[in-house]
């Protein structure tokens, strides 16, 4: 079984700074992409950025020079530091995984964590 946890999430100052993390543990032989995903009240879930096991990225134009994902392989942990937070980008803030469980086969399966509140006050 794998799970998915994130944290640092809360409440900051228009301009402030945040850095979320996804922690995935369980039966884990690699983890693939991962993606930083966010829904505000009464919208759809948005995908905000993501990063390849090579650690290529790419993000949305809106977050893009403010967000920046990360990850840290040797602890199963992708990282978004969020700079310049707007009060727009309060949410839920979600990350998303495709993780390979066994050397013996190539198969991956999709995760989601649940969740981190970002408040963001004007």
């Amino acid at each position: 079984q794998v799970q998915l946890v994130e944290s640092g999430g809360g409440l900051v100052q228009s301009g402030g700074s945040l850095r979320l993390s996804c922690a995935a543990s369980g039966n884990i032989f690699g983890i693939t992409s991962v993606a930083w995903y966010r829904q505000a009240p009464g919208k759809q879930r948005e995908l905000l950025t993501a990063i390849t096991s090579d650690g290529i990225t790419n993000y949305v134009d809106s977050v893009k020079d403010r967000f920046t994902i990360s990850r840290d392989n040797t602890k199963n942990t992708v990282y978004l530091q969020m700079n310049s937070l707007k009060p727009e980008d309060t949410a839920v803030y979600y990350c998303n995984a495709d993780i390979r469980p066994t050397e013996g086969s190539f198969r991956t399966y999709n995760y989601w964590g649940q969740g981190t509140q970002v408040t963001v006050s004007s």
